[in-house]
């Protein structure tokens, strides 16, 4: 309970020291917000895009023999299947043990080349973002913005620099 008011003080602290922020009169300049949308920047910008270009071009192949290799292992199911009631015990259960090894490989191929993906998507995004960044903060400077916020639950428009920032990178990717 002790823990709850605390908390509660700290946020009347803050929305108050905010409250005091944004409406006390500024005599000589105005306090400049803008926002930023990564999620936009990710579906828009010439970078992500490209990047987006480079890890299909570098997992399509992979993808493809791994479509092969599970269309293979479907195959062989099937013919199992069909086969299993002529087969004597021994070839059924020769046939089994190498569906289940085909099986296990396509499984273990699956989850790495799944890993591999994100872990090379995960290193395009970071890229992206920091470009974006260092877009943001030259935006900033140049326009003289205060703050620059990159979530939040609300945003007025007017507050929304997305389209520079987005322009700007499509400008350096060129």
């Amino acid at each position: 309970m002790k823990l709850r008011k605390s908390f509660v003080a700290y946020w009347l602290a803050v929305s108050a020291g905010l409250l005091a922020l944004f409406s006390s009169p500024v005599s000589a300049q105005q306090f400049r917000l803008g926002y930023v949308s990564l999620d936009r920047i990710i579906k828009e910008a010439a970078p992500a895009k490209n990047a987006q270009v480079r890890l299909e071009q570098e997992f399509s192949k992979r993808e493809k023999e791994l479509q092969t290799q599970g269309a293979a292992l479907k195959t062989k199911a099937d013919q199992f299947e069909k086969d299993a009631p002529t087969l004597s015990e021994s070839q059924r259960s020769t046939r089994q043990r190498e569906l289940v090894d085909l099986d296990r490989d396509f499984q273990r191929n699956r989850r790495e080349f799944q890993e591999d993906l994100s872990r090379r998507r995960n290193e395009e995004l970071q890229q992206v973002f920091e470009r974006a960044n260092r877009v943001v903060k030259q935006v900033a400077d140049a326009e003289k913005y205060d703050l620059i916020l990159q979530e939040a639950v609300y945003v007025n428009p007017k507050h929304d620099i997305t389209d520079k920032v987005i322009q700007a990178l499509n400008a350096s990717a060129k």
